[in-house]
């Protein structure tokens, strides 16, 4: 038995669509015309096209991931077969997951494969390393415990995705702004004011009014050029980082260094590592495979590199606390809780400890940031404010000095 999605009419002409089994397609058109619909399109449910790849990308992001993970890990605890439970979540669309994509997990795991190999095979949106703990957890039978663990895992990256969105927010809006001032003002004030007293008088402008006249021009008429030249280079950047590891490494290499951008990295790389080898040294994952799948986590190529290259130096008999003070960025003090928990033998306690030891210091260090940040960056356009306005009253000045 398969599924089919399908969109077509009933009788009273009112568009239908939604998904029918059945063992083939003959078989649910059948079902579909006794049942008085006139199918248009009837395809098995996560066919390879641009509609339902589109559609699946859409129906299993990060938040709905966690709500799916969470309460198939709750239908699963209480007893029922992961085909039901499937079943169950694909009448919820309140969880935010497409059925059409249900529906073909649903059917991969009626045929046999694993949960982790259906989600892997339908969608990309599971990265590796969630398959990596799904397949654990369905070889240990904890499939509900380990579900619930990655959905809380998943939770606290999306916190921590937003608060970083969150604290460049309002920088973000106050940049903004004082680039609109700029443009208004130097583009089109300012030597509005200075040719209406050049009009009246001839008198020679103030040195400050032809400077800022001079940088309104610029910006009006450079500000297209230097947009597209960045925009331009952004993405050449971008291309040549997806084609060249070489240069890749070189960019986040120079990333890491940067006084302010550097550090907030450096906490975000070690966060997700010590978080991510927790889950998936507690689910079972062997610690060589786990140091790979941690090393994707990070977000970052270069991290991810090292953290491979590593972890055959851990297969050949080094401790793991050794391999990472090899990694720049992990050097710091990672190293020093694996080592505590190398030799206590609770390793997985303290690399829990170590997780909720960097995200204090990345909210201490988000909170340090924004509150000279913000204040900084108001003073700044109050200044650039003053200096526009001292630019109009100058002429002004020396207008009423002409007369007098």
């Amino acid at each position: 038995m398969r599924t089919f999605s399908y969109s077509g009419y009933d009788s009273t002409g009112a568009a239908r669509r939604g998904l029918i089994e059945a063992n083939d397609l003959k078989e649910a058109r059948e079902k579909l015309a006794a049942r008085g619909v006139l199918p248009e399109t009837v395809a098995a449910a996560g066919a390879t096209n641009r509609e339902s790849d589109a559609e699946r990308d859409r129906g299993l992001g990060l938040e709905a991931r966690v709500a799916f993970y969470r309460e198939l890990g709750v239908l699963t605890g209480a007893g029922l077969p992961l085909v039901h439970a499937l079943e169950i979540l694909m009448e919820s669309p309140e969880l935010g997951v497409s059925p059409v994509l249900l529906a073909t997990v649903r059917d991969r795991v009626r045929e046999g494969a694993g949960l982790a190999a259906a989600l892997g095979a339908v969608t990309k949106r599971v990265r590796p390393f969630e398959r990596a703990i799904l397949e654990v957890g369905e070889k240990s039978g904890t499939l509900d415990a380990i579900l619930e663990r990655l959905a809380g895992f998943l939770e606290e990256q999306q916190r921590l995705r937003e608060r970083i969105v969150s604290a460049l927010l309002y920088p973000a809006i106050i940049l903004t702004f004082a680039l609109v001032v700029a443009v208004v003002m130097l583009g089109f004030v300012v030597p509005s004011a200075a040719a209406a007293i050049s009009r009246e008088v001839s008198i020679p402008m103030p040195r400050l009014t032809q400077i800022m006249i001079l940088v309104g021009r610029v910006l009006v008429w450079g500000l297209p050029v230097i947009a597209a030249a960045v925009i331009g280079a952004v993405w050449w950047v971008r291309r040549r980082a997806a084609s060249s590891a070489a240069f890749g490494e070189s960019l986040e290499r120079l990333a890491f260094r940067l006084p302010l951008i550097g550090r907030g990295w450096g906490l975000v790389v070690n966060l997700r590592c010590a978080r991510t080898l927790s889950i998936l040294l507690k689910g079972g994952v062997p610690l060589v495979d786990a140091l790979s799948l941690a090393g994707r986590s990070t977000g970052s190529e270069w991290v991810a590199r090292q953290l491979e290259r590593e972890a055959d130096t851990v297969r050949h008999g080094s401790s793991l606390a050794d391999a990472l003070r090899r990694i720049p960025v992990l050097a710091a003090s990672l190293p020093a809780w694996i080592h505590a928990g190398e030799a206590s033998g609770s390793l997985e306690k303290m690399l829990d400890t170590a997780g909720d030891a960097y995200q204090h210091q990345w909210n201490r260090f988000v909170g340090r940031t924004l509150s000279w940040l913000e204040p900084a960056l108001i003073g700044l356009v109050g200044l650039f404010v003053f200096v526009v306005v001292l630019s109009v009253l100058l002429p002004i000045v020396a207008l009423n000095r002409s007369i007098g």
